[in-house]
């Protein structure tokens, strides 16, 4: 009988939201397991313990009791929350930790570039500069009285002023000497007043380092990946971006983890809401920072996303839209006050919200779709917007067909080997030429792993050349292929070229895991195209959208079958289109109605229940 104890233990460690994976053996503190993952975390005191920078929070799993080192680092609210100490923390299990920014010694790449077509500014809110008529001894009104009725003879009859503006207006208007800048929100018959600034003066730029331009902030949420922007609402300038992971990843990878644990969790879909919240408000005060300019100026924002990300920002219950038929609470557009959910904005300012296509067809859809006019087009267009659920989109001929599939985070790095996401020292091209394979990675660093667009090509690759065959069997046909395990596995990069001292490799396991998320696509565009009666040579323009979508090679994913083989001048990658729709319809009254128009046209497809789609993935599994 063998004792199992002389063999030691082995845990996972799963570091969010980079995505990297390790197993490490126990005795190793997180610092350590996150340096032999190639995950870069801030330990400025080299691990003693005396810097306080290598915080972690634990999502999951048990560590080792805390430290003295901690207890005097870290303050009670911080301890209460899961923060610790990567050096000084044991693993005494399997455990995944979220890394906060601040923790990371170097970014991911986020998308936040997009493309579209250019609209007129038609703008929902409006700026009134006026001059009050300040009180006296014969004429003793209310200051919102005469306010509201030097509104209206400027044209604006009725009007409403929520507590949250009438709080400071008394002082702003004597501090202004009764001249000011109000944002006036719904048109002429029946305004809002969602704003109040100073009259722009050459002196207030000099005097305050601020303008009186009224701003709007618009945002895509990802599931992995946010972008913000901040807009001139007068003119529609975009005048920053920022791009930030979404904090929701250390509850799940996916859109199902984090609907279950806001279903397992009495509190679950509160913490999911809050921590995106405090998210949005730091990328606001950063943008904010950048442009010089103040949060009281944004009194308008719009949010778009898939179903469940809309549901989670908007407070709303997920339970239903995690079991069939997968049914949303609501699908029409939402206008929402942006302090009732805490996004730290102008006090009165609004979010909006465009309508939802079905579960898992969302807002962030009809973003793209807005963005690059899909909908009008006269030809046959297939638009895919690839990621953890991947929706595609199909117009032909007055039909607008949609529908959404699991491709799950494989592309991400998610389930890979030595995946991870795009950052630095992530393999993300790999060309093989006779026996010598050359890699790209991310900021030209020593390789840690490999992101999606790096193992789509090497499986695009190991195909070409044989070592991979149609069924995704691999095959000892190269001098870089070795046993590991028993296993047949193959060498990206050996360790001694690597940056953590261990092999990056590609697993059989790896292959089918791309397998079976290319399977999911292709077999999600199969079933439009035989619904709208067309085929794969009928598709005149085939766009592909999201941050994955921008930096894969479109040859690598038609040599997998995960698009068509169609002459590559008909595909178009263009960025994060869905975060170019949200600035649309931040700027544009008209961009609203045609994105309400959008969503009420598509013919949503279930794919699960659909007849064809169980044939058309297993042909997808197929290279």
């Amino acid at each position: 009988m063998t004792d199992s104890t002389q063999y030691p233990k082995i845990f996972h460690i799963d570091f969010e939201p980079v995505g990297r994976r390790v197993e490490v053996p126990a005795g190793l503190t997180l610092l350590e397991a996150a340096q032999i993952a190639g995950v870069e975390l801030v330990a400025i005191c080299g691990g003693s313990g005396s810097c306080g920078t290598c915080r972690v929070r634990l999502m999951q799993g048990e560590l080792s009791a805390l430290t003295l080192v901690e207890e005097s680092e870290l303050s009670r609210e911080e301890i209460l929350s899961g923060c610790r100490m990567a050096c000084q923390s044991l693993p005494l299990s399997d455990v995944r930790v979220d890394i906060p920014p601040e923790s990371l010694t170097a970014p991911q790449r986020l998308q936040v570039e997009g493309q579209g077509i250019d609209v007129s500014v038609d703008p929902i809110v409006v700026p009134a500069d006026i001059h009050v008529a300040p009180p006296g001894l014969y004429d003793l009104r209310s200051d919102v009285t005469r306010l509201k009725a030097t509104l209206a003879e400027q044209g604006y009859p009725s009007v409403t002023i929520e507590q949250t503006i009438l709080t400071d207006l008394s002082e702003q208007l004597r501090a202004q000497n009764w001249s000011t800048r109000l944002a006036m929100r719904g048109g002429i018959l029946g305004s809002e007043v969602v704003g109040i600034l100073p009259l722009p003066t050459d002196d207030l730029r000099k005097e305050t380092g601020h303008t009186s331009t009224f701003l709007g902030f618009a945002v895509d949420v990802g599931t992995t990946k946010l972008a913000a922007y901040l807009v001139d609402l007068t003119n529609g300038m975009t005048l920053a971006k920022a791009g930030a992971m979404n904090p929701q990843i250390g509850y799940g990878e996916d859109v199902v983890s984090r609907i279950a644990y806001a279903n397992e969790h009495s509190d679950g879909r509160c913490v999911l809401q809050e921590r995106l919240v405090a998210t949005l408000n730091q990328l606001v005060t950063e943008l904010c920072a950048e442009v010089g300019t103040s949060r009281e100026q944004i009194v308008e924002a719009v949010i778009v996303g898939n179903t469940a990300m809309h549901h989670l920002f908007a407070g709303l219950p997920v339970r239903q839209l995690g079991a069939a038929p997968y049914v949303p609470v609501v699908s029409d557009s939402l206008e929402l006050r942006a302090r009732d959910i805490g996004l730290d904005l102008s006090p009165a300012a609004r979010v909006y919200l465009p309508p939802n296509i079905a579960g898992y067809v969302g807002a962030d859809h009809v973003a793209m779709l807005l963005a690059m006019d899909v909908a009008r087009a006269r030809h046959t267009v297939v638009t895919l917007d690839i990621g953890t659920n991947t929706e595609i989109s199909l117009v032909s001929e007055g039909r607008h067909l949609s529908c959404s599939c699991a491709s799950g985070p494989a592309f991400e790095g998610a389930h890979i080997h030595d995946g991870m996401r795009a950052a630095p020292g992530a393999i993300e091209r790999v060309r093989i030429m006779d026996a010598i394979v050359r890699i790209h990675t991310i900021g030209g660093l020593a390789p840690v792993g490999i992101c999606g667009s790096g193992i789509l090509d090497a499986i695009a690759e190991l195909l070409r050349i044989g070592v991979i065959d149609r069924r995704g069997g691999m095959m000892e046909k190269h001098p870089q292929t070795r046993q590991h395990n028993g296993k047949v596995e193959f060498v990206l990069a050996n360790a001694e070229a690597s940056g953590h001292g261990r092999a990056v490799v590609v697993t059989r396991s790896d292959v089918n895991t791309i397998q079976l998320a290319k399977g999911a696509i292709r077999a999600g565009v199969e079933v439009l195209l035989k619904d709208a009666g067309k085929t794969a040579a009928d598709i005149q323009e085939f766009i592909v959208a999201g941050a994955f979508g921008t930096y894969l090679d479109l040859g690598s994913a038609v040599r997998i079958g995960m698009f068509p083989d169609l002459p590559i001048d008909r595909f178009r990658q263009v960025g994060n289109a869905a975060g170019t729709g949200a600035r649309q319809l931040l700027i544009s009254a008209a961009r609203r109605k045609e994105a309400e128009r959008i969503a009420q046209q598509v013919e949503y497809i279930e794919l699960t229940t659909h007849p064809a789609f169980t044939e058309e993935f297993y042909k997808a599994l197929m290279f």
